[in-house]
C-alpha cells in the first residue's frame, strides 16, 4: 500500500513539473499571437541600397516594402531594427530583440541549426558587371576573363574571382581594391565609366544599379545560385507559416510585382532635355512663377528654376521612381506636410509653393550655417537626400578634421562615404546607408547651370 502512495505521488509530481514547465514556455513563448497582441511585427535588417534606407525623408528599400506588405496582410504596424552585419542580425534575433530577419538571409546548414528560414525566397549568384560594347565585344563565358583585368573588393567577391581563376587554370588578372573609400557601387560606376573594365557583385545589386547605368550588361553569372531567404527563431511555427503563406498568395501581386518593378527595373535617372531655348530670354514656361516666389525665400530665381530642372526637366506630370511628383519633385509626405494636398503635385504654382514651403524649413535646419550663399548649398544637398543623411555628412566631416560648414570639398566628399559600411555604421551616422553620389552630382548640377543661367537670362 505504501509503495503505491509513493507511485501516486511520484507521478503526481512529474504531472505537476510538467504542467508547470509547459505553462512557463506558454508564458515565455513570442510567436504570432503574441505579436498580434502586441500591435506591431518588428524585423531586423541591415542597411544597404536593395534593402533598407531612408531616402528624403522616407523608409524605402526593396526588403522594407515587402516586409510592410507582409506586416499588413497581419494587420500590424511594422518596426524596424537596424543591425551591423549577418552575425549580429541572428543574433539580436535569438535574444528576442526582433521577431523576423527580413534580409536575403543565405541559407546553410549551420543557420538552419538556429534558426528557421521562411517567407520570402530568392536565388543569389555573382556576376560580371561589363560596359555593353554589343554581341562581338561583350563577355559571354567566364574562360574570356582570362587575360582580362577585373576589379573587386576583399571578401566573397575577391575569393570567388580566386576559386575561379584557379578553376580555369589561372590568367585573371585580379585586382583586389582595398580602398575603403571605394565600395561595390563604386566600382560598378567606374565599369560604367569606362575608367575599370569589370569587376564582380551580387546579381540583385547588380540589377539594381542597371537601373542607375543603362550601358552595363550583368547577364554573366561566376558562381553557382545560392539560396537566401527571411527567417525566424526555431519556436515561432505560427510565425514561419504566415510568412511562407504570404510568400507563395503574394509573389505575383501587384504590390509585390510593383515593389520589385522599382528597385530592379525602373530607370533611376532623368533624362534631361531643354524645352525653351534660353535665347530667346525664357528659361522655361514657368518663369513668372519662379520669380514670384523666390522672393519669398531670398534666391535668386534662376537657381529656383534651375532646381526644378534638375527636379523634373520642367514637366508637370513627372513622377520618380521613389513617388516623387510634379514640377518640383516632393515625396508625398513631404507634400502633404507642405499643404500640397493629393491630386495637386501637377499643379505647377501648387508645387512650386510647396517647395518654397519646404524650402524655408531646411533653411531654418541650417540656421546654424552663418554664410548664406553656403547654406543654399546645405539647403540643396538636403532637397535631394533629406535632413538626415545631411547631418551625417557634416559629423563625418567634423570628426575627421573638415569644415562641417562649408559645401564643396568639405562636406560633399562625406555624402560620398554614406554607401560605404564602414563610414555610415560610423557612431556619428544616425541615419545609415546613403547613395551619396546622386547628392554630390545634384547639387554641383543645379549650381553649374545657374551661372549658365545667370550669364545668359536677365534678371
Amino acid at each position: 500500500m505504501r509503495k503505491i502512495l509513493l507511485t501516486c505521488i511520484l507521478l503526481f509530481t512529474l504531472l505537476a513539473c510538467k504542467k508547470a514547465h509547459t505553462s512557463q514556455k506558454d508564458l515565455n513563448a513570442h510567436d504570432l499571437p503574441q505579436i498580434k497582441a502586441s500591435g506591431e511585427l518588428v524585423v531586423l535588417t541591415l542597411y544597404s541600397s536593395t534593402s533598407y534606407f531612408n531616402y528624403r525623408g522616407q523608409e524605402m528599400g526593396f526588403q522594407y516594402e515587402l516586409s510592410e506588405q507582409f506586416a499588413k496582410s497581419l494587420g500590424l504596424k511594422l518596426r524596424v531594427k537596424v543591425a551591423k552585419n549577418v552575425p549580429e542580425l541572428v543574433s539580436k534575433l535569438k535574444k528576442g530583440e526582433g521577431d523576423m530577419i527580413a534580409y536575403s538571409l543565405p541559407v546553410t546548414k549551420e543557420m538552419k541549426d538556429s534558426l528557421t528560414y521562411c517567407g520570402l525566397k530568392v536565388i543569389t549568384h555573382q556576376v560580371v558587371v561589363q560596359q555593353d560594347k554589343g554581341k562581338k565585344e561583350t563577355l559571354t563565358d567566364v574562360t574570356q576573363l582570362i587575360g582580362k583585368d577585373v576589379y573587386v573588393k576583399p571578401g566573397k567577391y575577391y575569393d570567388r574571382l580566386v576559386n575561379l581563376n584557379k578553376e580555369l587554370g589561372r590568367g585573371i588578372k585580379i585586382h583586389k581594391v582595398t580602398n575603403d573609400s571605394i565600395t561595390v557601387e563604386d566600382l560598378i560606376m567606374q565599369v560604367s565609366d569606362g575608367k575599370i573594365p569589370y569587376t564582380i557583385c551580387d546579381n540583385d545589386l547588380a540589377r539594381l544599379n542597371a537601373t542607375y547605368y543603362s550601358n552595363i550588361d550583368t547577364k554573366l553569372s561566376v558562381s553557382f545560385d545560392q539560396r537566401a531567404s527571411w527567417a525566424v527563431r526555431n519556436d515561432c511555427s505560427l510565425l514561419e507559416k504566415a510568412a511562407d503563406n504570404w510568400y507563395k498568395k503574394s509573389v505575383n501581386s501587384p504590390d509585390y510585382t510593383a515593389s520589385t518593378k522599382r528597385y530592379f527595373e525602373l530607370n533611376k535617372t532623368m533624362v534631361h532635355s531643354p524645352i525653351l531655348s534660353i535665347k530667346d530670354g525664357k528659361i522655361s514656361h514657368f518663369d513668372r512663377l519662379f520669380k514670384k516666389y523666390s522672393k519669398d525665400i531670398d534666391w535668386d530665381w534662376r537657381l529656383l528654376a534651375s532646381l526644378a530642372y534638375n527636379e523634373s526637366n520642367f514637366e508637370t506630370r513627372a513622377v520618380s521612381w521613389a513617388g516623387a511628383k510634379g514640377l518640383m519633385q516632393l515625396m508625398p509626405a513631404t507634400a502633404r506636410a507642405m499643404g500640397l494636398s493629393a491630386g495637386e503635385e501637377e499643379n505647377p504654382e501648387e508645387s512650386i509653393k510647396a517647395a518654397v514651403k519646404y524650402i524655408t524649413s531646411i533653411d531654418r535646419s541650417f540656421s546654424m550655417i552663418p554664410n548664406k550663399k553656403e547654406r543654399k548649398n546645405f539647403i540643396l544637398a538636403a532637397y535631394n537626400a533629406g535632413l538626415g543623411h545631411i547631418y551625417d555628412a557634416m559629423a563625418l566631416a567634423e570628426k575627421f578634421g573638415k569644415s562641417k560648414f562649408v559645401w564643396y570639398d568639405n562636406v560633399e566628399n562625406y555624402i560620398l562615404l554614406e554607401s560605404n559600411e564602414e563610414y555610415f555604421t560610423d557612431p556619428v551616422c544616425k541615419n545609415g546607408y546613403f547613395r551619396g553620389i546622386e547628392t554630390y552630382n545634384f547639387v554641383r548640377d543645379i549650381n553649374d547651370r545657374y551661372k549658365v543661367y545667370k550669364q545668359r537670362i536677365k534678371h
